[in-house]
């Protein structure tokens, strides 16, 4: 009760810290869905999510403490990123897309488009990407040059190519589809089965919003034959069933 009472004051008068959020992050820490959570997130050895610590929190309960927070200043929402724990980032980075959203200042738009790029690697799994990148690469980007998704795109960083791809989640929405294309085709023959289901999951939602657009993508050349499984499975996932099978089948 006592803690709850100083976080009430500590909000209002605008100091909250880093530290105070992730005292309340403790006091939700759940070590039964902790267990879960590391096994999910494949944190064992040799898994992409190696060695990383979980408190057991989810992402609504995350969400509600942000709205609850409102306030977070940059420096010490940075301190939250670079933390040990995944909640910890996690909250730091939903605190940097509120930010980010409420900010009409364009310098510093730039300013939190800029950090997040330099903590990229601890952005360092799929669930940090795809909550984050669209609010903050994709919105930054949408009226800028693109170069830096390619760049992205190009650079052997498995957390950055993945933004990459999903920042373009932010286009789609807007009805603007070639960066994603673009993107597509470079990371088609990605090694890493995250990228298959990234670029896969973004051709998707591109026919959800224009069907013709990702078929004839899919068809141009033969495109889909040369697409690792997965990744085209997510691709045509909405698709008619025997356009499906024609598609999985090589037929078309």
């Amino acid at each position: 009760m006592y803690l709850c009472i100083v976080l009430y004051f500590l909000r209002q008068l605008g100091i909250m810290k880093a530290k105070d959020i992730k005292n309340e992050l403790f006091v939700l820490a759940n070590p039964e869905k902790k267990a879960i959570l590391q096994g999910f997130f494949k944190t064992g050895k040799g898994e992409y999510g190696e060695g990383d610590r979980f408190l057991g929190i989810t992402v609504p309960q995350l969400r509600a403490l942000v709205k609850k927070m409102q306030n977070l200043p940059l420096n010490e929402i940075k301190i939250l990123i670079v933390d040990e724990y995944h909640e910890c980032r996690m909250i730091g980075l939903l605190f940097l897309v509120a930010l980010f959203e409420k900010s009409k200042d364009e310098s510093l738009r730039r300013e939190i488009y800029t950090t997040y790029i330099q903590l990229v690697d601890y952005i360092n799994n799929w669930d940090l990407v795809d909550l984050t990148a669209p609010k903050i690469v994709g919105a930054y980007l949408w009226k800028k040059n693109r170069n830096d998704l390619i760049d992205f795109a190009k650079y052997q960083h498995l957390w950055l190519q993945r933004i990459a791809i999903v920042a373009t989640y932010y286009f789609i929405k807007k009805k603007e589809f070639q960066a994603t294309l673009k993107i597509a085709s470079l990371l088609q023959h990605h090694s890493h089965d995250l990228i298959h289901k990234a670029v896969g999951w973004m051709l998707r939602e591109v026919g959800k919003m224009d069907f013709e657009v990702e078929y004839r993508y899919l068809v141009e050349n033969k495109r889909y034959h040369s697409m690792p499984r997965t990744m085209l499975r997510y691709a045509i996932e909405k698709f008619p069933e025997e356009m499906r099978q024609d598609f999985l089948k090589g037929r078309l």
